[in-house]
């Protein structure tokens, strides 16, 4: 049984410019940090965008829908932007796909080094493979129904809601 890993972007797959400073997407970053973390399960990895969550339109949510439910896996998890990761939960839930969805991302990008995306990545792993179907978020070690956690901006931390 293989697990599907969609890419959208968010924080996890920004690097830096180092001329005007701001961030950017490139590619992602996902082969590398599952080879560093030494995943030894089968995953199947697609891109679908690269796009902060904060720039995410209804029609990019319906496109990550579509490809849950097209998804021969059914063990999948999405990297997202954390701002408005409970938000694309919801979507993907009322769509009732019967699968194990888990939305995960970072709060620093991989790049910097620093970044908890290895971290809340190999949480996601783990949960994504042990949970019953349902959406899930994975953040900060810890894994919440998509409709009973926020993002505490003041903080940075995943919490029940």
């Amino acid at each position: 049984m293989s697990v599907k890993i969609f890419i959208t972007g968010g924080t996890f797959d920004k690097e830096y410019d180092e001329i005007n400073g701001k961030l950017f997407f490139k590619d992602t970053h996902m082969r590398e940090m599952l080879d560093l973390g030494r995943a030894k399960i089968d995953v199947k990895i697609r891109t679908l965008m690269m796009i902060d969550s904060l720039e995410m339109s209804k029609e990019d949510r319906n496109l990550i829908v579509e490809n849950c439910r097209n998804s021969e896996e059914e063990q999948i998890i999405i990297t997202h932007g954390t701002d408005t990761m409970a938000e694309t939960g919801k979507i993907i839930a009322k769509s009732k796909l019967n699968k194990t969805i888990v939305l995960t991302g970072a709060m620093i990008p991989y790049k910097f080094g620093s970044s908890d995306g290895l971290f809340n990545l190999g949480s996601a792993l783990g949960f994504v493979q042990s949970l019953p179907p349902g959406v899930y978020i994975a953040m900060n070690g810890r894994c919440f129904d998509y409709d009973k956690v926020r993002k505490n901006k003041e903080t940075g931390i995943f919490e029940i809601h």
